[in-house]
């Protein structure tokens, strides 16, 4: 025998897997439909773009201009901080070259 809690237990839980169904339906035709623009999408962002001689050359000039505020903003002058700023013109080059040739 069932009591009134039981029943309305159950009924509670038929509700809710109705509603779980109903969601799980919902967003499977949501993802049907948006899944041919995700792969639009996907295949123009990695698409080929700038080549990596192209992005050699444009990041050798940010890399410049970096260097040269970072030089004019330290203060203490270019000849004491030489040395690292050789080390952070390699480190700059080569994270804004192979950035620009990936996103770009």
């Amino acid at each position: 025998m069932t009591g009134e809690g039981d029943r309305k237990d159950k009924n509670e839980s038929r509700r809710i897997a109705i509603a779980l169904i109903a969601t799980l339906i919902i967003l499977g035709i949501g993802a049907a439909l948006i899944i041919p623009d995700m792969t639009q999408g996907f295949a123009t962002a990695f698409s080929p773009g700038l080549g990596l001689k192209e992005a050699a050359v444009v990041a050798f000039f940010i890399t410049v201009a970096v260097l040269i505020v970072f030089a004019v903003v330290s203060g203490d002058g270019l000849l004491g901080e030489l040395q690292f700023m050789i080390a952070g013109f390699l480190v700059f080059f080569l994270i804004f070259w192979l950035m620009i040739a990936w996103i770009f």
